[in-house]
């Protein structure tokens, strides 16, 4: 019997599958392509989480232009500040020493340092430059309207950048004051600008705010 149509057929396959071949590894070449660009265009876990971290990390610190005048180190800096218990603290700032004045006037020192977890406004020296000389002398004279004005700046929990988006809080006044904004600009009453906000103290979360705020009666 012939085996000519038996190596004609055989050689029929083997040209159909070399024709085949580069189609196949060009296919493979493409999926292997838009497999690395979808890889490479992917965010890794560890970028997605440390991009996440960066952020929590930035709402974790004092934020606002007036943070720039605040010492680098020692008792007025930041970490200085965090060491000590408010009163003491502000006391440390130069850029507080009018507050911490009427502070002492009103008797609060010991009522601002013994506090657990509380919010201070706290007004800087600008701010209290704002009030007419002659009415600013009258409150710091009269030690019962000056210890509502300063109780109405402290707010009995510690309000971190989230919780002044949209708030409305009792103060140790009793009395309410609201906060709004977002990212890193806020408000206080809709007039007051919180200027360097979230500055840790030992037992206190301070917001420094350029005007004195002032409850209603």
């Amino acid at each position: 019997m012939s085996t000519y149509p038996s190596r004609l057929r055989r050689t029929a396959v083997a040209v159909a599958a070399a024709a085949m071949l580069p189609i196949a590894l060009t296919a493979c070449s493409d999926s292997g392509d838009k497999d690395t660009k979808a890889a490479d265009s992917a965010p890794s876990a560890k970028e997605s989480k440390s991009s996440k971290s960066d952020d929590a990390m930035t709402m974790d610190e004092p934020f606002g232009p007036a943070c720039s005048s605040v010492p680098e180190s020692g008792a007025g800096s930041f970490d200085g500040m965090a060491k000590d218990p408010v009163a003491t603290a502000a006391s440390n700032n130069p850029e507080l020493s009018t507050l911490v004045t009427a502070v002492k006037k009103a008797g609060l020192v010991d009522t601002l340092n013994n506090a657990k977890n509380i919010t201070v406004f706290a007004p800087t020296n600008d701010a209290f430059a704002k009030i007419p000389k002659a009415d600013l002398d009258k409150v710091l004279n009269d030690k019962a309207m000056l210890t509502k004005v300063l109780t109405y700046h402290v707010v009995g929990q510690k309000l971190a950048p989230a919780d002044l988006e949209n708030g409305s809080y009792e103060t140790l006044e009793k009395s309410k004051l609201t906060t709004a904004g977002s990212g890193k600009e806020y408000k206080v009453n809709d007039t007051s600008k919180v200027v360097c906000g979230n500055v840790p103290t030992a037992n206190a979360t301070v917001h420094i705010v350029d005007t004195v705020l002032m409850p209603k009666s």
